[in-house]
């Protein structure tokens, strides 16, 4: 016999445990000597990696030989179940369905601590508790509105939730209604084709960690985030092309620079989702995102408790909202500006001496003799 047959079963058994079992449909039965160890094993990883649907019988046949071993088993404490192509998942096998069907008990596990969900499949849970869950990820999933709800709803103690929707042919559901009491961290992705007329709702009472990355909306409804510390925007407009068509001019009449306002295709608000995590103490806001605090935000709140702003720069992006930002925060600690470079317009303000080439002059004759003071310098940091 070999040295690795020899150890005890304990050992054997955490080996087992260690290497990921990557199940192909044409896999061969395990030795009787190994067979007998899965007892012992506490993390089980399912892979199928046949393309081949004629061979999806036969992993299947395996996956169920290997729960049939392991039906007495107590000490499971991760399983992964990897598929190579879209199935259908539900909790009862529906009529001609060919899949893998989830045992109601998976949804009713009083020990279940980490649950992710992801690939191109449904998924219907008619009971959902499940009193120990504080972890669930939701990735790319096609989960309509009332099991999604029943399934956030059946968790008591969920702590962090993270959603990713980036099926381009997809409308968002997860990521546009979160309500949970005990949620404390939440992350969202959101890339879809139109999400414009999609309404945003979020109301978490303990919620201490927002990270939201997704094309803007027209309704953001936040409300019960008064525990909020911590908030990371990454705002986009699904159509690039009206930066390009909105531009600032100087009026040479009334010796002043003006704003040529909302660029004409743009319907998305985010003045509402400013207001909801207005008591944050700490901001970080990508390039666009900082942009869009101008062009689709009608004012901003003051920000009473923020200590510390991050904001990220590109050339791409300007720095419209960057005075009135500062003016905002009253109490500031910390700026953090990571990347000078930006979008060159005439509404930084006082924020940098940045304008095209043709106003320059212009700005400088307006400034005459009187010592321009820049906002970086009397900020309250």
């Amino acid at each position: 016999m070999d040295l690795i047959s020899n150890l005890p079963d304990e050992i054997l058994g955490k080996i087992l445990s260690l290497i990921p079992t990557k199940v192909a449909a044409s896999t061969s039965v395990l030795s009787k000597r190994w067979r007998n160890l899965l007892g012992l094993i506490d993390s089980l990883c399912f892979d199928e990696s046949e393309d081949a649907a004629s061979g999806s019988h036969r992993f299947f046949d395996f996956v169920d030989k290997t729960f049939a071993l392991l039906s007495e088993s107590p000490i499971i404490k991760k399983l992964s179940l990897s598929l190579s192509y879209s199935y259908y998942y539900t909790c009862t096998p529906p009529p001609r369905c060919h899949g893998v069907y989830l045992s109601r008990e998976l949804f009713t596990s009083n020990t279940l601590v980490k649950l992710t969900l992801s690939g191109e499949y449904a998924l219907e849970v008619n009971c959902v508790f499940l009193p120990a869950l504080k972890s669930i990820s939701l990735l790319s999933n096609w989960l309509d509105g009332p099991n999604y709800g029943r399934l956030l709803d059946g968790c008591p103690v969920l702590e962090d939730l993270l959603i990713t929707e980036t099926h381009r042919w997809a409308l968002p559901c997860c990521a546009s209604f979160v309500e949970s009491a005990s949620l404390r961290r939440l992350v969202i992705t959101v890339k879809l084709s139109d999400t414009e007329d999609t309404s945003v709702f979020l109301k978490a009472p303990s919620l201490v960690l927002l990270d939201y990355s997704g094309y803007v909306t027209n309704v953001y409804d936040f409300v019960d985030l008064d525990m909020l510390v911590e908030a990371r925007l990454n705002l986009m407009l699904w159509d690039s092309s009206v930066y390009d068509e909105h531009h600032d001019y100087y009026d040479c009449h009334n010796n002043c620079y003006y704003d040529a306002g909302r660029p004409e295709g743009i319907s998305a608000d985010i003045t509402r989702l400013v207001a909801g995590i207005s008591n944050i103490t700490t901001l970080h806001l990508s390039p666009e995102s900082l942009e869009l605090f101008h062009l689709c935000c009608e004012s901003i709140p003051v920000f009473n408790n923020l200590l510390t702003l991050s904001i990220e720069s590109d050339k791409a992006h300007g720095w419209q909202a960057m005075p009135l930002l500062l003016e905002s925060c009253p109490n500031l600690h910390t700026l953090v500006i990571k990347g000078l470079v930006h979008r060159v317009t005439n509404r930084c303000g006082d924020a940098c001496p940045c304008g095209p080439d043709e106003h320059k002059n212009k700005k400088r004759r307006m400034v005459k003799d009187e010592e321009e003071i820049c906002c970086l310098s009397t900020c309250h940091v």
